[in-house]
């Protein structure tokens, strides 16, 4: 399937939700790319996988911002990576640091730069510590076994949107408690 066919299944998919992610995180080694940045060099000239570009492609195009959350010993290879697969310029925040980092420290460092609140954050990663970590934060999280693909795409936006309705019904029965509580002490 071409980029251009990805892209289009991907803004169909958006298309079936009503409530969408301001902000979409990836993780880059084997979600994004299907290799250790460390386990190559500089000179290499690295691939996605399949799906990969042309979801990113549509978040772009819908509006959504993205970014990386990635812990890596040698950042300076997969930025030389991003920038060989001219996706350098598409994301609004790139946390790639060394791996004695958690996520968490990616998020914190992502919310300060983007403003966006964890819960309005979708992230795709492909280790279940990473997504356990950032779901405490109220990050919706995603695990991806052979990288990001339509699949995980569309599960990914379905649990975001289910996580966004439950956080709305709590709030409104937070704001209904609070009334009552008001109107008894009127009383």
């Amino acid at each position: 399937m071409g980029d251009d066919r990805v892209k289009n299944e991907a803004m169909e998919i958006m298309g079936m939700f009503q409530v969408l992610p301001r902000l979409v995180v990836f993780d880059l080694d084997h979600t994004l790319w299907p290799f250790y940045c460390e386990c190559l060099s500089n000179r290499d000239m690295p691939s996605l996988y399949p799906h990969a570009k042309g979801i990113l492609y549509a978040l772009k195009d819908k509006g959504i911002d993205i970014a990386i959350a990635s812990r890596s010993p040698t950042s300076d290879i997969a930025n030389t990576f991003l920038e060989k697969l001219g996706l350098k310029s598409l994301f609004v925040a790139q946390e790639i640091f060394s791996s004695w980092t958690h996520k968490t420290d990616h998020f914190q460092k992502i919310k300060q730069k983007t403003g966006v609140p964890y819960t309005e954050m979708l992230f795709f990663d492909d280790e279940d510590r990473n997504i356990n970590a950032v779901s405490k934060l109220g990050v919706t999280s995603i695990l991806v076994d052979d990288g990001v693909n339509l699949e995980a795409f569309r599960q990914g936006l379905s649990k975001f949107s289910q996580n966004r309705s439950s956080l709305e019904r709590n709030k409104q029965r937070w704001r209904n408690f609070s009334q009552k509580s008001s109107s008894s002490q009127e009383l």
